[in-house]
Parts: C-alpha cells; structure tokens; sequence
C-alpha cells in the first residue's frame, strides 16, 4: 500500500505508540482521584501540556486546552466565544474554511449573529480588501475565524497579518491550524492570534485526541459541562494515554519540523512534476509557492475525480478527492468552487499528501501506475468522446 492521503489522516508514530502504551497497562488511574495511583498521572498530562505549548510558542502552558479533536475545538472556539461576547456578535470567516468551522458559523448565524464570508481569489488567498472592508464598517463585536492553511489545496493565510487587522478592530481571532501544525512553524508569542485548533491525528497521534489554544484573558464558555477538570473549560475525566500520546506527537514534530517539511516538499515536488509532465490535461489548483510542503492538489480535465481515485485504489494507492469528512458527498468541492476553478477540472480534482513516513519508492509507484489509469480513464470517458 502507498499511502498519500495524510491530510485525512496520518500513521501514528511508533514512538507515540510506546508512550501511550504504560497508562493502557500499568498507569491507569483516574487523575481525579485522591490517591496517589490515580493522581500520579496528572504530571504526566501537565508534561504533554508543555510539549503542546512547546510546538505551538505558547508563553504559558495553562492556555492549552485538551479535546476530543479539532472539530470540537473549532465548535469551542466559536461557540463558546460568542457565548461569552457581550451582545451579538458579527462573524468572520472565509468561503473555503473546514465543515468544522462553517457549521458552528451557519449556527451562530441561524441564532441572529451577522456572518461575513471573505471570497478568495483563483489561487485560494483571501480577499483582504473585503475584510477590510467588513472590518471598518461593522459596528457589532467582531468574532474572525480563518484556517492556517488549508486542508484540499495546502494554500497558507497571512496569519499575522489576519491577526494585525482584527486586534485593530478590537475583534477576536480563532485560527483553525489542524493542517499548519507540525508542518509550518507556530509562534503565537509572536502571532496575534487568541485561540487557536489542533489535531493529533493529523501530526501523527492518534485520532480522538485535540487541543484547543486560549490566550489568557480571551473568554470562552465551556461547551461541555460537569466537571472541574482542564481548570473548568471542557468536563470529562481526561484522556490519560491520548492527552500523553499528543504530547509525544508534538515533541517529535517540534524536533523534526525543518527536516521534515524539506523531505517532504522534494517528494511533493517530484511527484507533481512527474504528474505534469506524463498526464495530460493535469493542472495543480491553489498556489504552487505558498501552500503547505506536503501537499498538493491536481485536477485531470475532463475526468472524475472519484473514478481516478477507486482506480488507484485497486492498485493500492491511498489518495483523496478532499476533505475526509465529505467523503461519500456527491457535492463537487466547495474549496476549488470558491476558487472559480473550472467545472472541468472541479470534478477531477485529487489531493495527494505526504507525510515523514513517505518514501521515494512510493513516489516511483505513482509515477508508475498513475498515468496508464489517467489514459483508460480518458478513453472510456464519454466527454472525451464526444
């Protein structure tokens, strides 16, 4: 198997595996508990806490929020920080965010909040001007919620500059970074950014695990209640092995991160090379120069993307039309409609992700199988055809 679909999902790391596996077999006390046995593990949560800080630049370990996922960390984000406005609050976003940022949205808006949707451009940067322009002549609290990057195209926002405009308003900044972290670097000691989403399972933890960045002083309701635990923020008796495993996650991130994303922008770059050169009709959607080093999307004119896929699967390469969470959907990609990318080439549009896991033999297979599918794919299909 060749596995090239790491923005839905990465491999967890086997020193990942190793950390975790004590607090399964022998650590596995409640860290409320009053006995030493179950307290004992609340230091080693208190150590992944640092270790996510860590990746993250965060100045104080104590703005680091533990979650199920970046989903419920993008829902808490949103959700609790309108909560917790004073009055309604006006939202901002973009057109091409995660389904996890644009349903708390369609919420929030449902419930009376003004909701702006900044347009992007054909390579998939944000309309700056539009937000400027929202910014200046909204009176209502501003709420902005942008990704770091994004997960169908790998196109990276100016985050600092994002967040330059909405402290200037006085607004509040959620930066959904479930792609960004562990492949760009993060220094919100630097960056104005008051909240901020992570994932484990896609920086090679396991899945169930996530994090959720709050700037001291920024308020957020809790969205789950019941319990004192993570200082009262989220309730629910913590996830000892997986908290421990995100930890080691962002540790080897933080170690391996210039190593890593050049690795993996040679692979990348040598297989959309090799892509373009022997599939014609082959276009890389999004920017070439300022996107994620792992990724890159390519649509194949004419072709379905979904059939391109199940081929490929049949000859054991793992690849993605988009976004995991709409896979099954026969609604075309709302990233590359938001981009105005042609009918044409929506509809064959496939994203290809590596990770640190990723080899050069596993480049050469694709290579190797990719265009002959490409090809019978062209010869059966009835556009072409005609």
């Amino acid at each position: 198997m060749v596995y090239l679909d790491n923005n839905a999902t990465t491999p967890v790391a086997p020193e990942v595996v190793e950390a975790m596996l004590p607090f399964f077999e022998t650590h596995w006390g409640n860290p409320s508990s009053l006995h030493t046995f179950g307290s004992s593990t609340k230091l080693h949560i208190d150590e992944a806490r640092d270790k996510v800080a860590a990746l993250l630049g965060a100045s104080d370990s104590s703005e680091i929020i533990f979650t199920s996922c970046g989903s419920e960390s993008n829902n808490m984000a949103l959700l609790g920080a309108a909560s917790a406005i004073r009055g309604t609050p006006h939202v901002l976003t973009s057109q091409v965010e995660h389904a996890a940022v644009l349903g708390p949205c369609a919420k929030l808006e449902k419930e009376g909040c003004g909701v702006s949707r900044i347009s992007v451009d054909g390579r998939g940067h944000l309309d700056l001007d539009a937000l400027k322009t929202v910014l200046a002549e909204c009176d209502d609290p501003m709420l902005a919620s942008f990704m770091w990057a994004n997960n169908e195209t790998g196109v990276v926002f100016p985050v600092s500059e994002l967040g330059a405009l909405v402290r200037e308003a006085d607004g509040i900044l959620h930066v959904d970074a479930v792609q960004a972290a562990g492949k760009l670097p993060i220094n919100l000691q630097k960056v104005p950014v008051d909240m901020l989403s992570i994932s484990g399972h896609k920086l090679h933890a396991p899945k169930g695990i996530g994090a959720l960045y709050v700037r001291r002083g920024t308020r957020v309701d809790p969205l789950l209640l019941g319990g004192h635990q993570e200082r009262a923020r989220r309730a629910g008796t913590e996830n000892v092995p997986y908290i421990v495993g995100l930890g080691k996650a962002c540790e080897l991130a933080l170690e391996q991160i210039d190593t890593d994303a050049r690795r993996e922008a040679d692979l990348r770059d040598r297989l959309e090379a090799g892509i373009l050169s022997s599939c014609k009709g082959a276009v890389v959607n999004g920017d070439p120069e300022c996107r994620l080093p792992n990724t890159t999307n390519i649509s194949f004119e004419h072709l379905e993307g979904e059939g391109t896929l199940l081929m490929l699967d049949d000859v054991g390469i793992c690849t993605s039309t988009g976004a995991a969470c709409e896979s099954g959907s026969i609604e075309s990609s709302h990233v590359l409609k938001a981009m105005a990318v042609p009918t044409a080439l929506v509809q064959g549009a496939i994203r290809f992700s590596v990770s640190r896991y990723t080899t050069d033999e596993d480049i050469d297979y694709v290579l190797e199988r990719l265009p002959p599918i490409i090809e019978r794919q062209r010869i059966l299909s009835p556009r072409i055809k005609n």
